[in-house]
C-alpha cells in the first residue's frame, strides 16, 4: 500500500491459527508455512493463536508456544464486533484490574483455521460484523462448503455429479442403529464411507466394508458432529484435486492426482507420514481434465466462494465418469499440501499465492464497501 510516491506503508496482516476443532494441529502446520512465506519487507505480521477452549492469544512467538503446548505468558486478544472499534485489542492485567488496550489496526485478517469455528462461517461472521478485510470465503460460502450434507444438495441442484449419499443424526444412531444401517444398505453395496458432516482433513472418516465396520464408523463420525454423512463408494476411481483461486472470476489450476498410501487419503497420509504420492499434472485425457476444472469453478461460484478453495473429485478408471466429492474453502497450506503444490505447477510460487490471497481479501472488502446498508430515500 503506497501512501505517497516516496513512502511505503507495510500492510499489517493478522494470521490466526489453532482453533476449537479436531483440526487444531493441522492448522498449526499450515500457519507455520504461511508465516514463513509472508515477506517482512511488505507485511507487519501479528500472530494470533486460538486455543482449543477458544481463547485468543497474542504476543511474541505465538506459533512456537502453540507448537510446544505451552502458552503461558501470552496475552489475551479480542476483535470487537463493533465496526467503530475494528482493531485488535489486548487484555492487560495490573493490580488485579483487567483492561483492554488497542494493540494494532489490522489491514487483513488471514485465518488459517481448519474445521468448525474457523472454516464454517462462524469467524467469518465476526469479521463481517467488525467490517474488516479477511482472506477466504464469506459466511455463506464457508458454511455451505463446510457442511457436506448441504453442499451435496446444492451440487445436485446445480447439475454437478456426486456419489449417492444420505445424512443421519447422532440421535438417530443412539435411538435405532439397526434402522440407520438398513437405510444405508438400501443405497447399494459395501463399501460405504462415513464422515462428520462438518469437519475436514479426513478426521473421523472411515471406510466401511461390513455391517460391523459401518456401526463403528458411524459412531466414530458422530464423535465429531451431530450430523453424519454416509456416502456410496465411487468404485474403481482415481482421486483428483484442483485448486481454485479468485473472487468473482475464479480460475482453476492444473489437476493433480492423489496416490493414497493407505486404503484412502487419510489424515495420516495427508499430514503425518506424507507417504501418499502426488502426480501433477494428473495423467487424464484433455477433455476430462477440462471438465473437472469446469466443475470446480461452477461449484465454487454456486456457493459464492471467494479467495480460495480446493475441489476434490473421483474419476472412474474405466468410464472416466467424474464425481465431485467436496470443496474445501480453507485447504491445507502445509509444505506437502496439494493446494499450493497445484498452483506451483501452474506457475505461481507459494509466496506469490499468499500475496494474491491478501490482494483478493482487500478486493472483496472494497466490493462490500460499495453495498448500501440503509434504504435509499
Amino acid at each position: 500500500m503506497t501512501t505517497s510516491s516516496s513512502h511505503f506503508r507495510k500492510l499489517r496482516v493478522a494470521v490466526l491459527f489453532g482453533g476449537r476443532s479436531g483440526e487444531h494441529d493441522v492448522s498449526l502446520m499450515s500457519a507455520r508455512s504461511v508465516l514463513s512465506a509472508l515477506d517482512a519487507e511488505r507485511y507487519d505480521v501479528v500472530q494470533i493463536g486460538i486455543t482449543l477452549e477458544g481463547n485468543w492469544l497474542t504476543g511474541p512467538n505465538v506459533i512456537e508456544a502453540f507448537e510446544k503446548g505451552s502458552v503461558q505468558g501470552l496475552n489475551r486478544a479480542i476483535l470487537p464486533g463493533d465496526p467503530s472499534h475494528s482493531a485488535l485489542y489486548e487484555l492487560r492485567i495490573a493490580n488485579h484490574d483487567e483492561t483492554f488496550h488497542k494493540l494494532a489496526d489490522i489491514d487483513v485478517f488471514f485465518p488459517v483455521l481448519h474445521g468448525p469455528f474457523g472454516e464454517d462461517g462462524t469467524i467469518q461472521g465476526l469479521f463481517e460484523m467488525a467490517d474488516v478485510a479477511y482472506v477466504g470465503a464469506g459466511v455463506a460460502g464457508s458454511s455451505v462448503g463446510m457442511d457436506k450434507g448441504i453442499f451435496k444438495d446444492v451440487m445436485r441442484a446445480n447439475g454437478i455429479p456426486i456419489v449417492g449419499s444420505i445424512l443421519v443424526l447422532r440421535s438417530d444412531l443412539e435411538n435405532d442403529m439397526d434402522a440407520v444401517i438398513a437405510k444405508v444398505e438400501a443405497m447399494g453395496g459395501y463399501p460405504f464411507f462415513t464422515k462428520p458432516a462438518n469437519l475436514g482433513s479426513s478426521v473421523g472418516i472411515s471406510k466401511c466394508t461390513s455391517r460391523s465396520d459401518l456401526a463403528e464408523g458411524l459412531m466414530d463420525a458422530a464423535r465429531y458432529d451431530r450430523r453424519v454423512l454416509i456416502e456410496c463408494s465411487a468404485g474403481d476411481a482415481r482421486e483428483v484435486e484442483v485448486s481454485v483461486l479468485g473472487n468473482e472470476h475464479p480460475q482453476a489450476s492444473v489437476c493433480g492426482e492423489i496416490l493414497p498410501s493407505r486404503e484412502f487419503y487419510s489424515y495420516e497420509s495427508k499430514y503425518v507420514d506424507g507417504t501418499s504420492g502426488l502426480v501433477i499434472p494428473a495423467k487424464l485425457p484433455a477433455e476430462v481434465t477440462e471438465k473437472i476444472r469446469e466443475y470446480a469453478v461452477r461449484a465454487y461460484q454456486a456457493i459464492d466462494c471467494a479467495g480460495m478453495a480446493r475441489a476434490d473429485f473421483f474419476v472412474d478408471n474405466k468410464t472416466h465418469a467424474i464425481y465431485l466429492n467436496e470443496l474445501n474453502t480453507l485447504p491445507g497450506f502445509t509444505s506437502i499440501s496439494m493446494y499450493p503444490k497445484l498452483w506451483q505447477a501452474s506457475g505461481m510460487t507459494y509466496a506469490q499465492l499468499v500475496d494474491r490471497l491478501i490482494e483478493l481479501a482487500l478486493e472483496r472488502k472494497a466490493q462490500r464497501d460499495r453495498t448500501e446498508r440503509r434504504r435509499m430515500a
